[in-house]
């Protein structure tokens, strides 16, 4: 499918159409890897010798073998979620017919939308004082050209006559400083110094690039918003530490973000100028970098406030007062706060069963699970891979059958080869962490939307006896009394875990039928690998958005983008005009919500729709082109 036409159909239940691609928010950060061809124009960032990644859900199958994968795919009844919160008529849509109608900006910490709308650098401190006098004009000739991207592999030298380190130093900064996207290094050849330049993406350029100059006064990481289209946050950092030669742990951020849309959020990173940062918009595709500033600390994951979102479903069959009544549901009452259907995988082997499987400390099922030949479709070389598996039980044999060894089958497989199949705990701790802990947190969550679900299904929309508030972080059982003076939006219900209560009615009583069946013990949710062992939380069970609002907008053009983004504002490019009498209906909505909830279950509410790409992809298997 080409990245700016694939689209998603939303319908009510009963209505036949479909094919829907979900967004992940703030969800635990997928591993980093390195960035794959764009489709859509711009460098390859890719090395010549890497391969593809060997995940099954890389979605660049065409439609039908798409549709057949989806066959064995999850649908929202197998993952708890089942309710609505209104009696509004649902109506049918397309959401994502274009990455750029799903926008989403942070909310930082201060509670201020993030946006990209300043490219300059910051004034430092003081001026340094000026060292242009250090290189001649051929030299800044000559150096102003290798600093493009198509003269990566060239180099610029200039010999050091008077030899002394100070001179030398003023020719290494101020190469830097005039020529961020450089790196520079001193080298000696046939008794004569020379400074060296090279393209910091070079090949030959250092791999350990030498200290950059940073002065005292100036704070140790620059904040810069980051603003993407099309691309995870995860793809979005490798690029860059690949550009800027670092380690991708070296960025810290509050979020991780949606790929199919346009995202801006807020990034820092450890003693990279602002000079440096800026120099990468001359190189990048789909990423801009701007709204420099230092600061003594990184950003943390969770801090930030929320996300604001902005959505287009394009086609719309909803009249305008069908629209006004979910939309005023969807603001005065909410949404039910599940985990979306992103939480779960798309494969046939559910997330959630390798999670309930390490709970219960069977290896060989996890291995199984992981391993074993599954239905639907996937890349030629996975089916060989575990093909070779079932029939040999060899991880060598099977690794051989990958050329990409560093998706979760391969390096579950590795471990196996290194540890041997009697230490499957310590071979499965070759995936990185947040993957295995991804498999235990889907299993929580699909324990705690079946739970909402049926605490909404007995009780409804108001406070009961039995259920739980929070008091500070303490969760405290309501009294008939009390519940009389609280909403359904003060109430949460907990992931199950060693250190958190359950709610003292019928319904809470559930969690230990449901884990029981499931070969747990609630009583004791405590690991023999302090890793596994899930302490629970609490989440509230409605979410309110805030600053909800919305349009039913009309126009002509389908290839025209509905939103204005910052990029456009920034290139001074007009906003989208909309022609009252035009052909085409769409629904324009923002809101904002609160951290780790999902916006696909917002949508779904207003929309009235089983947002799984199963049951989308079962109505209907056309790709809209």
């Amino acid at each position: 499918h080409t990245d700016t036409a694939m689209c998603v159909i939303l319908t009510p239940i009963g209505e036949k159409r479909g094919c829907p691609e979900d967004e992940q928010e703030d969800t635990p950060s997928k591993k980093p890897r390195v960035e794959k061809d764009h489709k859509n124009g711009g460098h390859s960032l890719k090395d010549e010798e890497e391969e593809p990644e060997c995940e099954a859900g890389d979605r660049e199958e065409d439609g039908e073998t798409f549709a057949d994968m989806m066959k064995h795919g999850l649908t929202e009844l197998d993952v708890g979620i089942l309710k609505y919160v209104s009696d509004h008529k649902g109506f049918s849509g397309i959401l994502k017919e274009r990455y750029s109608d799903f926008v989403v900006h942070e909310i930082n910490k201060q509670g201020k939308i993030v946006h990209l709308d300043d490219l300059s650098i910051p004034a430092e401190p003081q001026e340094p004082p000026q060292e242009s006098d250090v290189l001649t004009e051929e030299q800044k000739k000559q150096l102003g050209e290798l600093q493009l991207f198509k003269n990566k592999e060239d180099n610029v030298s200039i010999e050091v006559m008077d030899d002394t380190k100070e001179k030398r130093t003023l020719v290494h900064k101020a190469i830097k400083t005039q020529f961020p996207g450089l790196e520079t290094k001193t080298e000696e050849r046939d008794g004569r110094k020379f400074i060296v330049a090279y393209h910091a993406a070079g090949k030959k350029a250092l791999a350990a690039p030498r200290k950059h100059f940073w002065p005292k006064n100036r704070g140790s990481f620059c904040h810069f918003v980051l603003y993407k289209e099309n691309k995870d946050t995860m793809d979005a950092i490798n690029v860059l530490s690949k550009f800027l030669r670092l380690r991708p742990n070296m960025f810290s951020y509050m979020g991780t973000k949606d790929k199919r849309a346009i995202t801006v959020q807020e990034i820092a990173v450890l003693k990279i100028t602002a000079e440096r940062l800026a120099h990468l918009n001359k190189c990048l595709m789909n990423l801009k970098l701007g709204n420099f500033c230092y600061k003594n600390h990184p950003l943390k994951l969770g801090e930030l406030q929320g996300n604001h979102f902005t959505v287009v479903i394009r086609n719309i069959s909803g009249t305008d007062e069908q629209v006004h009544q979910a939309l005023t549901s969807l603001k005065q009452t909410g949404f039910i706060n599940y985990y979306g259907m992103q939480r779960f995988g798309t494969t046939a082997v559910p997330t959630q069963q390798v999670g309930r499987a390490i709970l219960r400390n069977d290896w060989k099922e996890v291995v199984d699970l992981i391993l074993k030949p599954r239905p639907g479709a996937e890349k030629e070389f996975l089916v060989r891979c575990r093909e070779e598996w079932a029939k040999t039980q060899d991880p060598e044999a099977a690794l051989k059958k990958l050329p990409n060894k560093r998706c979760v089958e391969g390096q579950l497989l590795r471990g196996l080869s290194m540890y041997g199949k009697k230490n499957i705990v310590t071979a499965f701790g070759l995936i990185p962490r947040n993957n295995r802990l991804m498999y235990i947190h889907s299993y929580q969550s699909v324990v705690w939307n079946t739970m909402v679900s049926r605490r909404i299904e007995a009780f409804g929309l108001k406070a009961v006896e039995g259920d739980l508030v929070l008091k500070g972080t303490t969760a405290h059982v309501l009294s008939a009394e009390e519940a009389e003076n609280r909403s359904i939006h003060d109430i949460v219900m907990p992931l199950p875990g060693f250190d958190v209560i359950y709610p003292s009615h019928h319904v809470g009583k559930g969690y230990r039928e449901l884990l029981t069946a499931d070969g747990l013990d609630i009583d004791n949710m405590r690991h023999k690998v302090k890793d596994y062992s899930l302490a629970g939380a609490y989440r509230r069970i409605i979410i309110r958005p805030s600053d909800v609002s919305w349009e039913v907008i009309q126009y002509d053009d389908p290839r025209i983008s509905l939103v204005h983004s910052d990029f456009e504002k920034l290139e001074n490019k007009p906003a989208p005009v909309f022609n009252k009498e035009g052909k085409y209906r769409a629904l324009r909505m923002e809101f904002s919500l609160p951290p780790s909830t999902y916006a696909t279950m917002a949508i779904r509410e207003v929309l009235k729709l089983d947002t799984s790409i199963k049951k989308q992809t079962q109505l209907n298997t056309t790709w809209f082109n």
